[in-house]
């Protein structure tokens, strides 16, 4: 089968387009022919080198595709799933655990089945989990246009929060409007001083920080004495050490790096938020953005993109027709 294979760690150049073995389920899992592969910043730290991976290995947590076959046959051979978790997935064909497919509701397409679950579910967790936002809460988001950015600003907002986004560019900052955020900012030195200023001269509820070393001084700077910063991502590169003294000298703060698998690790805990998730796709109360659609082929160029903040919402890899 065809698949981007990486034999060595490094830039978009070692995902290279390969000829590979197809991969063979478990019993606990289900081969699955991949239609769509959804494209995430953690695929650029696992071809980076930032997470580890035994090489060569295959990129890619997410994608939709149909079933081929399912060991215990539980699930029919030719139904549409979507699925994360399922390392490998810039491919043809991959395996996946069976707790962690879900079924694709009629009327989803592939590109929204295809990078609903990873970003779908990090926004949950983040907003009904990290910091389970009620009602007049604030919550200020950097990376406020990418695909995690405008759905943790949609479930934000529909809990009656304020949201305060911080994007790079006029066009962002228009697609963070039409996802329901209050106010919307450009990076800047005193990022932190404008969001306590238009929040009423004081700190933020909870921070949103998907972008890591460029604005994470900003991030303990703009959280409210005993709030919470939700550090889940590393855009700009990871945060250096620093001495947990000083989240005392910020106001006692609570700082936390979630991950899905542990936000998930709880018995019907996944299934409950890829149900909330899909559920509300359906519903039309979340929206997902695709701006690129690439070949597996271009999974290089995809990667570029995305690391040069091209891309807006969700981009995602097509593998089959």
């Amino acid at each position: 089968m065809k698949a981007i294979q990486i034999t060595e760690t490094g830039g978009p150049e070692v995902l290279v387009l390969r000829d590979v073995e197809a991969p063979v389920p478990g019993e606990d899992e289900v081969l699955v022919d991949v239609l769509v592969a959804g494209v995430n910043y953690i695929d650029t730290y696992y071809r980076e080198g930032v997470y580890h991976a035994g090489l060569p290995f295959i990129p890619g947590l997410e994608g939709t595709g149909r079933v081929v076959h399912d060991p215990l046959g539980e699930i029919a051979e030719g139904t549409v799933v979507a699925w994360s978790e399922a390392f490998g997935s810039y491919a043809e064909q991959v395996c996946v655990a069976r707790d962690r497919l879900v079924a694709v509701p009629e009327g989803v397409e592939p590109e929204v089945a295809a990078s609903m679950l990873l970003q779908g579910i990090t926004a949950h967790y983040l907003t009904h989990g990290v910091y389970d936002l009620n009602e007049g809460d604030s919550c200020l988001i950097t990376a406020g246009a990418g695909g995690v950015g405008l759905l943790v600003t949609q479930m934000a907002a529909a809990k009656g929060a304020r949201v305060f986004s911080v994007v790079s560019s006029d066009e962002k900052a228009e697609l963070a409007r039409e996802a329901g955020a209050t106010e919307v900012f450009h990076y800047s030195e005193n990022l932190a001083e404008v969001v306590r200023r238009r929040n009423g001269g004081v700190g933020v509820d909870v921070v949103y920080d998907g972008v890591g070393r460029d604005t994470f001084s900003e991030s303990l700077e703009a959280v409210r004495p005993r709030g919470t910063v939700a550090l889940f991502g590393a855009a700009s590169g990871p945060v250096e050490p620093f001495d947990p003294q000083l989240l005392n000298t910020h106001g006692s703060i609570f700082l936390t790096r979630p991950s899905i698998g542990a936000w998930t690790a709880r018995e019907g805990e996944f299934r409950m938020r890829a149900q909330a998730v899909t559920q509300a796709i359906v519903d039309g109360t979340l929206q997902f953005r695709i701006s690129g659609s690439y070949e597996l082929a271009d999974a290089a160029q995809a990667h570029r993109d995305l690391q040069a903040r091209k891309t807006t919402g969700s981009i995602v890899l097509h593998v089959q027709d």
